[in-house]
């Protein structure tokens, strides 16, 4: 099994290659145009596939590595310069290659250090979750998170290639699994009905790691964003509505403490907020916000936030990056498939969301 897709971007075109069980080695090789890789990795997937990996690639390359300690709570300055250092200490020059080999925190750092490091070097994406797989490691948004906002230091740095092994997958701790999971049912809420009905029949072999199903959710995922980044590679426009449900998500994620809530469990309670803000303005029936969390419950998501004062919530949004001329703009569904970013929303309505359990 293999698929490969293009994603087109003003600065350059690059595959995303889909499979099961490949040398991942064999697969990247081809886009690796010096002779220094610096592979990062962190602690539980270095256990994994690093050693097996870095010895693949040294036959070819002059190979270092860096590992991480894994979770959100780490995606910050302190870490992105142990990368940088594993680089200075390697006397590592601009033809060097940077490998991410993991989750979403692994590739959001890794791409800002190669967006940042000598201003600018390559990096290939191999991302080992789903959650990676269907969103952060295409289209470039790379950073690292601050106490007062997540992600708001960062590039625009789009890989040379993207690596989806579906086998990876089969060692995903069900926590993770369904947090990526939330990712894969925003695109249908936001794109693509046909979609939504398609994954409310598999959630079942989804959720059980059915290889041809978990391709194919990943496939559709992937072309859904490639499509978007052509047409918006930096977020000034449509690609904004892939953040569906992530405003009310990064406040819960802010405020609970980084790593305390997986990013993908914090999206799909904030989806539900965003339902029901669509709900109560008259844009979207109470019953499609009852199929839409079914839906995530489906994947074993939570559907209700955490406990949150509404001013501290409101605060919170104020660091948004959707934030234009101190307006908060939010993703909100006019119908199911399809998604509108707007300031135009009553206050009243947004707290009266925020205050309800």
């Amino acid at each position: 099994m293999k698929v490969k897709l293009t994603v087109h971007t003003q600065s350059h075109d690059y595959p995303i290659i889909i499979t099961s069980q490949c040398d991942m080695a064999v697969e990247i090789a081809p886009y690796i145009k010096g002779k220094q890789v610096m592979i990062v990795t962190n602690t539980t997937v270095e256990k994994l596939y690093l050693e097996q990996l870095a010895a693949s690639l040294a036959a070819n390359f002059e190979v270092h590595t860096v590992v991480l300690p894994d979770g959100e709570q780490f995606k910050t300055q302190q870490y992105i310069d142990c990368i940088y250092d594993a680089l200075m200490d390697a006397h590592c020059g601009r033809d060097v290659t940077l490998v991410a080999l993991g989750g979403g925190v692994v590739g959001d750092m890794t791409g800002f250090a190669a967006a940042s490091f000598m201003r600018g070097v390559k990096f290939i994406q191999i991302p080992t979750t789903l959650l990676s797989q269907v969103d952060s490691s295409v289209g470039g948004k790379t950073g690292i998170n601050h106490p007062k906002g997540k992600n708001m230091i960062g590039a625009f740095w789009q890989p040379q290639m993207v690596l989806a092994d579906m086998h990876t997958l089969t060692t995903l701790p069900q926590r993770e699994l369904s947090a990526g999971m939330a990712e894969v049912i925003k695109y249908a809420l936001i794109m693509d009905t046909q979609f939504l009905t398609w994954l409310e029949e598999n959630m079942t072999a989804l959720m059980t790691l059915d290889k041809k199903a978990l391709a194919e959710a990943v496939a559709r995922c992937c072309q859904y964003k490639a499509d978007i980044v052509a047409r918006d590679e930096r977020e000034t426009g449509s690609r904004a509505l892939l953040n569906f449900g992530h405003t009310f998500g990064h406040v819960i994620e802010t405020h609970e403490g980084y790593g305390q809530w997986l990013h993908g469990e914090a999206v799909s309670a904030g989806m539900v907020q965003a339902a029901k803000l669509s709900q109560k303005m008259g844009w979207i029936s109470e019953d499609d916000v009852k199929r839409i969390s079914r839906v995530l419950q489906a994947a074993q998501l939570p559907i209700d936030p955490p406990a949150i004062d509404s001013q501290v919530a409101l605060d919170l949004m104020q660091h948004d990056k959707k934030v234009m001329s101190g307006q908060v703009r939010l993703i909100l569904l006019k119908s199911l498939g399809d998604a509108v970013v707007t300031a135009d929303f009553d206050q009243a309505l947004l707290e009266a969301v925020l205050n309800s359990p």
